[in-house]
């Protein structure tokens, strides 16, 4: 049953336009944490029983996952964070207003508030979505105390999630867009008299917020359900807030009670399900650790000690789950004429399983899936990142062709009977001559970390006439998803180690922790940088982290802590967000990545494409954050919000809250 909406006689928050409606929640299954509404909303009556309250939970957290999977077909969500980071650029060559750019295209009036798809991007999504998100969370902190039947352990559970689910969204806004409008109550009537509050101040609150949640949610042993916000996953957050906030020491003491007291071990070995990848005969899979780890049906079984907590996101009711349409948005875009063969013919073909030319040992439309790469990973992410004491570690299973677990290009080999090429691989360029053979290598021609992305479809598995998407996992499927693993942990404990000490010789300890279990040989010796420690996350935690958030809250540790950043590199904290230009010099950490790392910034590439011929690919300084959404400020008229530093509408002297309680204190006032 779809969710029902009605619209509340108020606009609950001006930020987060188009707050006029709430799901209306009664009930949930624990199993699959789907709402089941029974009537329309009414928060007195909602709220009088448990059974509200589980569904309010569970709409929390279907709307979390909702940022990996997306509720579209291109999932921009995650893809924008991406794009906003050293290991991944938009791709989609055939949009002429292609998000490229950034430095000139990204302004708080380029977007309506809602997504234009156009852009390859979901800023304004973001800023919507995770305020809706807020609001669920909120409604659930203010009515719980009046759930008269639940004693006040039980009443601090829910609490404990619900801030959970508030300050995971405070912590990305607050690195996505600096100082924001502090929303903590369902309003009565409209306010639009906001004043943003500074960035210290909400992470303050909901360091606060996590303290408690830590203490009044329980172990993942200890509950019935799966999925749902655990003590783990408080303790991994309340680290994050700890390492923002420069608690370092405090940081260090949750990762080490996550890693040594609470039961979870990375996974070395072999174990669960094991998938054979849908086509063996055209790409075999050698079962290994690292494959089994992210396969969907492994993920939340009793076996997996390495899952601090997880998304369900598996099973035939479409209007419970979420597609994560990854073979189609992150693999190359290969199936057509811009890859061709020495000989002029088109080297890949998309051929039915029913077609008299089928050949089980090419079928790359259900091994790899029909992608369109909307979005691409850089030449840094897919190769130089690789490299550790100068040697690219061959036995890295996370990098291993070998064993199936990454596609590289040269993987593909000719399909097309047609061509003297049939079965030898694809060539970039044409020896005898020099020629490219691919003519639009951005979304083209790129490698893939197939075990992370592969996800079986078993509907279109079954139809074996069906062309383009319609056969195999060529799109992806319904998946469960990791929010946080151990082996995040032991990355987070070496980073709080970097800023405690950087000459702390233990913190390689951390990171040979995770390089060994995925059997690499080359180990990190005497004493790291930031930027290994962020390497190893970009490694082990791809399309899993927030990566532009985590990449920011590292720049504000750097700029807190003073420590340097592996170029040498010492941050101010008055200024390292406060920047513009695209020099090489200057700017955060964030932005020094992006520059050394990314396609950004280079220049334009020229392609043979049908849009943007010549994608021009550009990151100012003043991107550390984005734009205030225009739409949200000018809805705000009886008051003043902040714009970014480098934006249109920028003032300096713009009132700001300093400390959270006034901003609290102030939301009733009008």
């Amino acid at each position: 049953m779809q969710p029902k909406y009605k619209r509340l006689n108020s606009v609950i928050s001006c930020f987060a336009l188009f707050f006029v409606g709430i799901v209306c929640i009664s009930s949930c299954s624990k199993k699959f944490l789907k709402p089941d509404p029974l009537s329309f909303y009414e928060p007195t009556e909602t709220f009088s029983t448990e059974a509200g309250l589980m569904s309010a939970m569970a709409l929390c957290d279907r709307h979390l996952k909702a940022y990996w999977a997306t509720d579209h077909t291109e999932m921009l969500t995650l893809g924008t964070e991406y794009i906003f980071s050293e290991l991944m650029v938009a791709s989609a060559t055939d949009k002429r207003s292609l998000l490229c750019d950034v430095a000139n295209m990204l302004t708080p009036t380029s977007e309506t508030v809602y997504q234009n798809l156009d852009r390859t991007n979901s800023i304004w999504y973001l800023w919507e979505e995770t305020y809706k998100g807020i609001m669920y969370a909120n409604n659930i902190i203010q009515f719980v105390d009046k759930v008269e039947t639940l004693d006040q352990a039980t009443k601090n559970m829910y609490k404990g999630r619900a801030y959970f689910h508030r300050a995971f969204r405070y912590m990305a806004l607050v690195f996505e867009y600096g100082d924001i409008p502090l929303v903590t109550k369902i309003l009565e009537v409209p306010k639009q008299n906001y004043r943003s509050t500074k960035r210290d101040a909400v992470l303050q609150m909901i360091t606060k917020d996590m303290e408690l949640a830590v203490q009044w949610v329980p172990e993942q042993k200890d509950m019935s359900a799966i999925g749902m916000v655990n003590k783990g996953a408080c303790r991994m957050l309340l680290a994050k807030c700890y390492l923002a906030i420069g608690e370092y020491a405090k940081a260090k003491e949750q990762t080490d009670i996550l890693i040594n007291q609470s039961g979870y071990s990375l996974m070395q070995n072999n174990f669960g399900t094991f998938n054979d990848g849908g086509e063996p005969l055209t790409w075999p899979i050698t079962r290994n650790v690292i494959w089994d780890l992210h396969r969907p049906e492994n993920k939340l079984i009793a076996a997996n000690r390495e899952v601090i907590m997880g998304m369900p996101n598996r099973g035939s009711d479409a209007e419970s789950f979420i597609q994560m349409l990854t073979m189609r948005i992150l693999y190359p875009f290969v199936f057509d004429t811009r890859i061709q063969t020495k000989d002029g013919k088109q080297a890949l073909l998309n051929i039915r399983r029913n077609d008299p030319n089928y050949n089980s040992r090419y079928d790359y439309m259900r091994a790899f899936g029909r992608g369109i790469a909307t979005f691409r990973p850089t030449n840094f992410s897919t190769n130089a990142l690789w490299s550790v004491n100068g040697v690219m570690d061959a036995d890295d299973l996370r990098h291993s062709s070998t064993v199936g677990n990454w596609i590289r290009m040269e993987d593909y080999k000719v399909n097309n009977k047609a061509s003297s090429e049939f079965g030898k691989p694809v060539t970039l360029f044409n020896p005898n001559n020099g020629a490219l053979l691919c003519s639009d290598t951005i979304r083209r021609w790129f490698d893939v970390p197939h075990y992370k992305l592969f996800l079986d479809d078993p509907v279109n598995e079954a139809n074996i006439s069906g062309s383009d998407g319609l056969r195999g996992a060529t799109n992806g499927g319904i998946a469960d998803w990791y929010l946080y693993r151990l082996a995040e942990t032991y990355l987070l404990r070496a980073e709080a180690k970097y800023y405690l000490d950087p000459n702390d010789v233990t913190i390689k300890d951390d990171l040979n922790a995770v390089r060994q279990r995925a059997k690499c040989t080359q180990l990190y010796q005497g004493t790291v940088t930031i930027g290994d420690i962020m390497n190893e996350r970009a490694r082990e935690l791809y399309w899993e982290e927030w990566r532009n958030v985590e990449l920011k809250r590292v720049s504000l540790c750097l700029a807190r802590s003073g420590k340097p950043d592996e170029w040498g590199n010492v941050y101010n904290l008055n200024d390292f967000d406060k920047q513009a230009g695209t020099g090489p010099s200057g700017g955060s950490y964030w932005y020094q990545r992006i520059n050394h790392y990314s396609l950004y910034n280079k220049g334009p590439v020229q392609i043979n494409s049908t849009g943007n011929s010549s994608p021009n690919y550009t990151m100012d300084k003043k991107n550390m954050y984005w734009p205030i959404p225009y739409a949200a400020i000018t809805a705000n008229n009886k008051g003043q919000l902040s714009q970014n530093f480098g934006y249109d509408g920028y003032d300096a002297g713009a009132p700001k809250w300093d400390n959270w309680e006034d901003a609290v204190a102030d939301e009733s006032k009008n």
